[in-house]
């Protein structure tokens, strides 16, 4: 006699998407099954239906067809139908028969799924439970976000990255010197602000020179995929999603500077589109005085308004004097910087603040370095720790601790420290040693020609301006661009190169393989204009046979990427690249050692960013800086105001835009004039050594300092270090990878292979079927010396994706297996319940940190006994037997009611580490958020940076969470069945 009856509400086991089905009709060899949610009907053998029957009991939660719900108190059986019986959301008595269930009614709660018969295989389960305890530890673990991205451990980048990043919708410059890696920075706060829910949504402004590098940056350093945005890409998204917003089209949006800034019509849907973080790169290029601004000022001013978090880059802060700095604060915070009188008053104020810092060191033993300090103090806690720190009786550990507090304390309540961050390579340390080799050539005689009648006639400089349309000095520091601009000269037939002596000086050193030459050596050659460059190109191709990309602002993109991938190939790649001007903004050669300045650029901060191609961190030779002069020439002169007048080719010094600024127009009227120019060396000479004295006493000596602490970086990198040498994740991906179906062969020398096996489940990151795969290491300088090696952590994209599938999804979260073991007789039944903490709270809350969801293992066995402290998980699950799921689900039906005891038990039991469990977070996040509250308090009485907006949100934060912790439950997450069985069975 058949089960089934018309009317009767089952699941299938191998389907369960298709929802709660319903009877339709049946007799002795067939039932037919409606499932009306997916609008689905199967026929099965009602011998051999994978089908189960769908029971609740008192305490669950029922839905109507109608919506509404009951809890189930009770339940009888009429002519083979169910009709529960229970209360409704008021208390009141109702009843609702099975037929009436609501069909959209899911079965993926662990309780719901093991009482319907639903059973996942052992190991899911196991990893289920191995997940929830990883994701624990790691969500909290001071590292996070910064462990995954493949970069070297440099103290400056992480302890800028974690300073920021902890901050509520943090607005900072990164400020760093050419090269100390600013682009690493923001990408290590993007990453974590993302990894921490702090942001979801980022815009990225760069030149439009740099989008393609930065796209390439983001994936490979950080695994971050970005939409990039442009005009074609734009309309392209809009025609597709019908007048729909193209800044909407992904959550990262990189774009170009150069095309938004024009554009007003993209800027107002930039504006549109709600993000939470803006990043611009090379921000020195956005124009501001107090009368007027750029309409890239503009842009960047109006979105900066309407977006919380803001990171503004750029090496050259300065560039364009104190003002153009002050415009860039401004941005950030325009209440703090309204006033640029009142910030240059701010500015004198800060050798005093340096100054102290020094004398700590000194004040136990000098008047004069204690009355250094109280100068610039004014609370009571400083004072106490002067007091100690002066005080001849205090121990050595005492004093040492009232100076690193009393140092922080200056540091912090002192100057633009909070909004900026500047390293400089004196101050970081580790960088090659540069070396300058000049060549003295032979003017060529059409350009001497024109020398000579300058030296002659004064007049014939403004004939010559209005004639080649070329500026001042433009016309007599590039006698090539000048020789181009005079082509109506009959002495001026032919080309530019074949007339000038530094080609053939240049071809000379690519051929010579002695201590001066370049053979086997790349080379990367920077001229001011794109057309010398573009001559300068064919010129090694048609006198030297020498294939050299040209990379300048006129080439597309994809064109520019192609020669810079020509250049650094190392087996087939080509030897030279010229590059102009543009060349020396944002692209990154440090594989390269020589560097060959065909002339000199105008600006010594032009100067230092085309050394700083060069010059970067992970340059393992000394810089060759070649330097090819015209003999008692414009350009000769230029050099010796560079080299000897500010040193500029030994080191940054972070003042040449100061002295440009001062010296800059009578320098450009001395290139004709020896005795004048030495006359303005001089004097460059005395303001560079003043400058460097003064920086080193005043604010950059504060920035430096605040721009990175030791103690606390190294803090970090230990961080990251302990999650790189985690022996547990080797093991736990070995697990993932077969359960999630990936094949994984070992290559040897730390590294593997990982691709799609047969039965691989879709959409894992870098693992689409039909494809090779990757391959990977655990080893971060296996990862940082091969490109195309990607280095495995717990934030790889391939394991947050699947530890993400397993905690927020059903997968393991049922299981039974069969318990041998000889002191235990068979036919028992246990439970063993994984419950998992449930906080509902906002993500910009990052309440992670303090309560992750937290695991509460419970192991009952039938009389209700707890044996959780004494069997442990991995101890129980070696004993265990597999069973396969149609037994499983017989011994379910068989054990039904005993099963739903232990689990109303098992509830009763987590419960009880709950307040443990509030109260430790609780306690963490009142250290944590309540100490740096009380901090920035203290701080706002004395640094303005501090802003209110920020007090404010803290203290909102800390309500917030604290609400938010309180409201901590607990809620089943998994359950395995386990049956005993003899020994011997």
């Amino acid at each position: 006699m058949s089960d089934f009856s018309p009317g009767q509400r089952w699941i299938s086991d191998g389907e369960a998407e298709l929802g709660l089905g319903t009877v339709l009709n049946c007799d002795a060899r067939s039932v037919t099954i409606l499932f009306s949610e997916s609008q689905e009907t199967r026929t099965y053998n009602t011998r051999q239906a994978p089908l189960t029957r769908v029971a609740f009991g008192a305490g669950d939660r029922i839905t109507a067809a109608d919506g509404w719900q009951m809890t189930v108190d009770a339940s009888r059986e009429r002519q083979g139908l169910i009709i529960y019986q229970g209360t409704d959301a008021n208390g009141e008595p109702c009843e609702l028969p099975e037929t009436k269930l609501a069909d959209a009614m899911r079965f993926d709660q662990a309780r719901d799924r093991v009482l319907t018969g639903q059973v996942d295989r052992n190991d899911w389960f196991d990893l289920r439970f191995r997940t929830l305890h990883h994701y624990q530890r790691t969500e909290k673990h001071p590292a996070l976000g910064f462990a995954g991205p493949r970069i070297d451990l440099i103290p400056h980048q992480l302890y800028i990255a974690d300073e920021v990043a902890r901050r509520h919708a943090p607005r900072v410059l990164l400020a760093d010197e050419v090269g100390l890696g600013k682009t690493i920075e923001a990408g290590l706060i993007l990453h974590r602000l993302l990894l921490t829910g702090r942001a979801e949504r980022a815009l990225i402004l760069v030149p439009d020179s740099l989008t393609h590098q930065w796209l390439v940056e983001l994936l490979r350093r950080f695994a971050l995929d970005v939409t990039l945005l442009d005009e074609s890409q734009s309309s392209a998204l809009e025609e597709g999603m019908g007048e729909g917003n193209p800044f909407d089209s992904g959550q990262l949006i990189l774009a170009s500077q150069d095309w938004l800034f024009a554009n007003p019509a993209r800027q107002r849907q930039a504006l549109a589109a709600r993000f939470d973080l803006l990043i611009v790169d090379e921000a020195h290029h956005l124009d501001w005085s107090e009368e007027a601004s750029g309409p890239g000022y503009q842009c960047v001013e109006s979105l900066a308004a309407d977006i919380d978090a803001l990171l503004l880059l750029t090496a050259t802060p300065e560039q364009m004097g104190v003002a153009s700095h002050f415009a860039r604060l401004r941005l950030l915070d325009p209440e703090r910087y309204h006033d640029l009188e009142r910030f240059r008053e701010e500015e004198r104020h800060y050798a005093e603040v340096a100054a102290a810092i020094d004398a700590l060191d000194s004040v136990a033993e000098s008047d004069d370095a204690k009355a250094r300090v109280e100068v610039v103090i004014d609370d009571h806690e400083s004072r106490a720790l002067l007091a100690v720190l002066a005080n001849p009786e205090a121990g050595a550990e005492q004093q040492d601790s009232a100076r690193a507090r009393l140092r922080e304390a200056l540091l912090d309540r002192h100057g633009t420290g909070r909004v900026m961050f500047r390293n400089s390579r004196r101050h970081v340390g580790g960088f090659p040693e540069r070396r300058l080799h000049t060549a003295t050539l032979a003017l060529p005689s059409a350009y001497r020609r024109v020398l000579r009648r300058l030296a002659r006639d004064e007049d014939y400089l403004d004939e010559l301006l209005i004639e080649t349309g070329l500026d001042h000095p433009d016309v007599l520091i590039y006698p090539d661009a000048m020789y181009r601009a005079l082509e109506s000269d009959p002495l001026n037939a032919e080309d530019w190169w074949h007339i000038d002596p530094r080609v053939s000086w240049l071809l000379e050193r690519l051929s010579d393989d002695g201590e001066d030459g370049f053979a086997g050596e790349k080379v990367l050659v920077i001229a001011h204009h794109r057309e010398t460059a573009e001559g300068l190109a064919e010129a090694l191709r048609v006198l030297g046979g020498y294939h050299a990309p040209v990379f300048h602002e006129d080439l597309s993109l994809l064109e520019r990427d192609r020669a810079a991938a020509a250049f650094a190939d190392e087996e087939d790649g080509c030897q030279v690249l010229v590059c102009s001007e543009i060349g020396s903004e944002g692209r990154n050669f440090q594989f390269c050692r020589h560097l060959v300045m065909f002339d000199m650029p105008q600006h010594p901060d032009q100067l230092e960013q085309r050394i700083g191609r060069l010059d970067r961190i992970g340059q393992r030779h000394a810089i060759e800086l070649h330097v090819p002069l015209f003999e008692d020439s414009p350009g000769a002169r230029l050099m010796r105001w560079y080299d000897e007048g500010m040193d500029a080719f030994s080191a940054p010094h972070g003042v040449g835009s100061e002295l440009f600024e001062t010296f800059g127009d009578t320098l450009a009227d001395a290139l004709l004039d020896d005795e004048a120019l030495d006359d303005i060396i001089g004097d460059t000479r005395a303001m560079f050594t003043a400058k460097l004295a003064e920086r080193d006493a005043g604010r950059n000596r504060l920035l430096e300092l605040n721009a990175c602490r030791p103690e606390r970086a190294e803090r970090i990198i230990e961080a990251v270090r302990e999650l790189d040498d985690d022996r547990a994740l080797p093991r736990y991906v070995d697990r993932a990878l077969d359960i999630f179906g990936v094949d994984s062969k070992d290559l040897g020398s730390g590294l593997m292979h990982l691709k799609p096996g047969p039965q691989m489940l879709d959409g894992l990151p870098g693992l689409a079927k039909g494809e090779d795969g990757f391959t990977a290491t655990y080893r971060r300088d296996l990862a940082l010396a091969r490109d195309d090696v990607q280095q495995l952590s717990w934030e790889h994209p391939l394991l947050r994706e699947m530890m993400g599938r397993i905690v927020d999804g059903t997968m393991g979260n049922t299981a039974l297996a069969l318990l041998g073991h000889a002191a235990i007789p068979g036919g028992r039944l246990m439970a063993e319940l994984v419950f998992r903490t449930h906080c509902p709270a906002p993500g910009h809350l990052h309440l992670n940190r303090f309560l992750p969801p937290t695991a509460v293992r419970v192991l009952l066995d039938e009389s209700g006994a707890n044996l959780t402290d004494k069997i442990s998980f991995t101890g129980l699950g070696k004993n265990l037997q597999k069973v396969n799921k149609a037994l499983a689900r017989d011994l379910i039906k068989n054990h039904h009611d005993k099963l739903r005891g232990l689990l109303t038990q098992g509830e009763s039991e987590a419960e009880r580490e709950l307040p443990t469990i509030v109260e430790a977070a609780e306690t963490r996040m009142r250290e944590q958020l309540g100490g740096e509250l009380a901090r920035l308090r203290a701080l706002a009485e004395h640094n303005p940076a501090v802003r209110d907006a920020e007090l404010d949100a803290l203290a909102a934060e800390r309500a917030a969470l604290s609400e938010a912790i309180e409201a901590t439950r607990l809620r089943l997450d998994a359950v395995r069945v386990i049956i005993t069985v003899d020994a011997e069975g």
